[in-house]
């Protein structure tokens, strides 16, 4: 069914960040840091990408939530991730796990079920990284691009959520929000979003922004999810190809208002049958 009163409250939660300008910790890959730091500071967070390890004892606390992106991983960055994961519990910040390539080699998979020990409050992560987070190795995949579709990965979503406590996210043509027995699915974005490296990656980030408020998780994930998507889909519709794309989205996350969400958001919620 579609909820207007979640449309309402995404557009407060929008309205909440750009007023409190969260501190988001990234430790993020190369291809994707310029791009997810741009669009942190155009939703209204306030970005700051340490990898050192010898600076996370400082950096997590300050922060309102840490996102975790596994897409060019080192083994020194895998101990800054693992640290950067027990510091947010430690300290009780939300932190997301972007599971990128999940299955495509040994490292990565090791290095993922550590994470996954450490209870990431959201995981966010296309259908086949989802899939070879349920059960590392069988899942498909062309490299970090998706082999199935988002639908395909639904089981494997409520698992990961039952298994790790962690809402799920799983991204494709139809996003997914997944936690305990609610599920939302959002039907904005574009094909074109697919020729532009990272998309998945900035709505990892912006998750992150939206969980940092600590109100109300399930539903804040749905606001990072549906603001990337709907932002993604207007941009789109303003650019002759990926590259002015990229240069439309941060404008339309920056100027995104209540009418906008209210005409264009795509967002259905349903209680989850047992």
């Amino acid at each position: 069914m579609k909820t207007k009163n979640m449309e309402i409250s995404i557009y407060r939660y929008l309205k909440e960040l750009r007023s409190a300008v969260p501190l988001v910790q990234n430790i993020t890959n190369y291809v994707v840091m310029n791009n997810t730091a741009n669009a942190l500071l155009a939703v209204g967070a306030s970005p700051v990408m340490v990898h050192a390890k010898e600076e996370l004892n400082d950096v997590v606390p300050l922060a309102s939530a840490v996102v975790i992106n596994i897409g060019t991983l080192s083994p020194y960055w895998i101990e800054g991730m693992l640290q950067a994961a027990e510091l947010a519990r430690e300290h009780k910040k939300p932190w997301v796990l972007d599971p990128v390539g999940a299955g495509i080699s040994g490292l990565r998979n090791q290095a993922l079920k550590r994470l996954l020990h450490l209870n990431p409050t959201v995981i966010r992560g296309n259908a086949s990284e989802i899939l070879a987070l349920d059960n590392f190795g069988r899942a498909g995949g062309k490299g970090v691009d998706s082999t199935e579709s988002s639908d395909a990965a639904l089981n494997a979503a409520r698992e990961l959520n039952r298994r790790y406590g962690s809402i799920v996210c799983v991204s494709g043509e139809i996003d997914y929000i997944v936690s305990g027995d609610r599920i939302a699915r959002v039907a904005n974005g574009d094909p074109l979003m697919q020729k532009v490296t990272g998309l998945g990656c900035t709505s990892s980030a912006l998750i992150g922004a939206f969980i940092g408020l600590g109100q109300n998780a399930f539903e804040e994930a749905v606001s990072g999810v549906a603001v990337t998507s709907l932002a993604g889909q207007l941009a789109a519709g303003k650019s002759d190809g990926p590259g002015t794309l990229q240069l439309h989205l941060y404008d339309c996350l920056y100027n995104l208002d209540q009418e906008t969400l209210d005409t264009h958001l795509k967002l259905e919620t349903d209680v989850i049958a047992s």
